[in-house]
């Protein structure tokens, strides 16, 4: 798409109200999870439900954007904010909770805050929109996310122990490509920066 044709597109088109609701979502999953009690099943299936939901708003909006080319810098920049607000939220909960270690965390936290603040710095030279790499991680955390709020004493008590161990193997994959992509984002904008000046 053009310049031109990408300047006349406006903010207010679909794809960007899936982004908008999946930023609204947040404060609703918290809010849920904050409420789950380990007798309360009900809301522990919500919580998953809403996490998921919220999760397929991101391929949603990127698909709609992508299709009828509604693709805005707001929209690139809305959509990583969102992904970063529902994964860090999750992933702080279930810190909070025991499920994943706190370094984890951390370690995603200043990623993901590092990479948000370069990239609003670039922006004075251009909007860098997420690369294969950063999708490839954004899928990563929320299939951790999704497979340690699965309420699995419900499903198959049994087989917490070794969907455990899965989880931190698979922790450890996101760590490895959380850091990786991180770097790659900011060789990115290295190469932005020098063929810019």
């Amino acid at each position: 798409m053009s310049e031109e044709s990408k300047e006349k597109v406006s903010n207010w088109n679909i794809a960007n109200a899936f982004t908008v609701l999946r930023l609204i979502l947040v404060p609703i999953f918290v809010g849920v999870v904050l409420a789950v009690a380990s007798s309360e099943d009900v809301l522990r299936w919500w919580a998953l439900g809403i996490f998921i939901f919220a999760s397929l708003t991101d391929h949603i909006d990127g698909r709609l954007a992508r299709k009828y080319n509604l693709i805005t810098d707001f929209g690139k920049l809305a959509d990583s904010i969102a992904d970063k607000a529902l994964t860090l939220s999750a992933f702080f909960l279930l810190s909070w909770q025991g499920l994943v270690w706190w370094w984890v965390t951390a370690l995603i936290l200043l990623r993901e805050l590092g990479i948000t603040v370069m990239r609003m710095f670039m922006k004075r030279i251009a909007v860098m929109p997420a690369n294969q790499g950063g999708k490839l991680k954004t899928v990563l955390q929320m299939l951790l996310i999704v497979m340690l709020l699965t309420p699995w004493d419900v499903i198959a008590a049994g087989a917490w122990p070794g969907i455990l161990l899965g989880c931190q193997v698979l922790s450890v994959m996101v760590v490895l490509v959380t850091v990786g992509t991180g770097l790659w984002y900011v060789r990115d904008a290295v190469l932005l920066w020098r063929s810019a000046g």
